[in-house]
C-alpha cells in the first residue's frame, strides 16, 4: 500500500507545516507528501491518485476542510483509503473519524490495514458539494465565516485557546443576525419554521470547533439528520450553546432534530452557507437547496 501525506500549511493559522516539519522526522517507511497552495488543490491531488489505480492511504495532515477535500475526492474509489493527522484549529472530522498521532502509530496499521466504507453528505447543485461533517444555513454559517476571516482566530491559537474564538463570535454574531423563515420537505412532507436562526445537516455529531450539535449521527448509517434552532429570544440561544458541547441542547422545545435520507431546504431571504465550516455562499430567498445521502462512500481507515 502507497503511503501518501497532504499538508495544508495554512491549517492552524499557518502553525500546520512547523509541525509537519517535527512529524516528517519520525517517518521510517516510504512515502510521498504533496503541500496544498490552494484552496481545492487536496480535491485536485486525491483526483489524480484515484487515476493510478493503486491501494493508496491517502493521510491528511491539516484540519477540517483540508479532510473535506480529501474525503469528497476520495468517495467512490475502492483503492484509496483516508486517514488524517489533526493539525487544524477545530478538527472536528478527528473527534468522529479518529487520527493517527504519532508516524509509529502509521507503521502498526500498515501491518494490518483495515477500513470501513463511510456516508459522504452531497448539497446537490452544478458543481454538487460534498460534506464530511456538517452543512448548515444561517446563524453556524455566519459565525464561520466571522472566524475564517478574524485575525483574532490566529492570535488565540498561538496561545491555544483558538476554540474561544468561536464563543467569541457566537456573542458578536448574536446581536446583529436576523432571523428568517424556514420550509423543510422530507419523507412526503412538509414543515415550516418561524424564526430560525440556524439550520444544520449532520453526518456526524460534531461542529465548530468540538460542540456536539447532532448527538445521534452516525456516519455510516445511510442517514443525516437536521437540527433547526428557532424561536429563541437572543439570550436563550447563548444558553442554548453553552449546552452543545455537552450535547444536551436536545432538551430544548425550540431546538428540533429530524432524521433522513434527503431534506428540501428554503429560506424566505438570503442566507449565508457554510459547508464543514468552510464559506459555500449563499442560499437565496425561496431557493429549494437538496442535502442528501451521496450514492459514493469513501473508505475509512479503522484505527486500534
Amino acid at each position: 500500500m502507497n503511503i501518501v501525506f497532504i499538508i495544508n500549511p495554512q491549517a492552524g493559522n499557518g502553525a500546520a507545516l512547523s509541525a509537519w516539519h517535527k512529524f516528517a522526522k519520525k517517518i521510517g517507511f516510504d512515502h510521498e507528501q504533496y503541500v496544498t497552495e490552494y484552496p481545492g488543490h487536496a480535491l485536485k491531488l486525491v483526483e489524480a491518485f484515484k487515476e493510478r489505480q493503486q491501494d493508496m492511504l491517502v493521510i491528511g495532515f491539516g484540519g477540517d476542510g483540508t479532510m473535506r477535500e480529501i474525503t469528497a475526492a476520495a468517495a467512490g474509489s475502492e483503492q484509496l483509503t483516508v486517514a488524517s493527522i489533526s493539525a487544524g484549529s477545530g478538527n472536528d472530522f478527528a473527534r468522529t473519524y479518529g487520527c493517527f498521532r504519532y508516524a509509529a502509530e502509521i507503521q502498526q496499521y500498515l501491518q494490518q490495514p483495515q477500513a470501513i466504507e463511510t456516508d459522504v453528505g452531497e448539497v446537490v447543485g452544478d458543481p454538487r458539494q460534498l460534506f464530511a461533517s456538517s452543512s448548515g444555513i444561517g446563524f453556524d454559517a455566519a459565525v464561520s465565516q466571522a472566524v475564517n476571516a478574524s485575525h483574532m482566530k490566529q492570535w488565540l491559537n498561538k496561545i491555544r485557546l483558538g476554540k474561544l474564538s468561536y464563543f467569541i463570535f457566537v456573542v458578536s454574531t448574536l446581536l446583529t443576525f436576523q432571523t428568517f423563515r424556514l420550509t423543510v420537505e422530507s419523507n412526503g412532507e412538509q414543515v415550516h419554521f418561524d424564526d430560525v436562526w440556524l439550520a444544520t445537516v449532520s453526518n456526524q455529531p460534531y461542529f465548530g470547533g468540538g460542540m456536539k450539535i447532532s448527538p445521534q449521527s452516525k456516519t455510516d448509517d445511510g442517514v443525516l439528520e437536521l437540527t433547526v434552532v428557532h424561536r429563541l429570544p437572543r439570550l436563550k440561544l447563548l444558553a442554548v450553546f453553552g449546552t452543545v458541547f455537552s450535547g444536551s441542547h436536545t432538551r430544548f422545545q425550540e431546538v428540533v432534530q429530524l432524521s433522513s435520507r434527503s431534506f428540501l431546504l428554503s429560506t424566505d431571504r438570503a442566507v449565508l452557507r457554510h459547508i464543514d465550516g468552510d464559506d459555500a455562499g449563499v442560499s437565496a430567498a425561496h431557493e429549494k437547496l437538496e442535502y442528501r445521502v451521496a450514492e459514493e462512500k469513501w473508505r475509512q481507515a479503522k484505527l486500534q
